[in-house]
């Protein structure tokens, strides 16, 4: 099935966990492959690429080479 026609008739997943009546977080149940427990709408959400790390910035100070070495 096409990704984006899955999406628009399924809707995409909230990530957002489900809690227990304490408040604290339900764990998947492993007996069941096709739902997740663990999330409100049953889905596990899809994960993100992470960003390519930003370069360094330059180096300031006294620049090398033979006539600006330290006496």
């Amino acid at each position: 099935m096409f990704k984006w026609l899955k999406t628009i008739i399924f809707g995409e997943p909230t990530g957002e966990r489900a809690r227990d009546k304490k408040g604290r977080y339900v764990a998947d149940d492993k007996s069941t492959p096709n739902v997740n427990e663990a999330y409100k709408d049953g889905r596990t959400p899809t994960k993100r690429k992470k960003a390519a790390p930003k370069a360094a910035p330059k180096k300031r100070g006294r620049p090398k080479g033979s006539k600006n070495k330290a006496k």
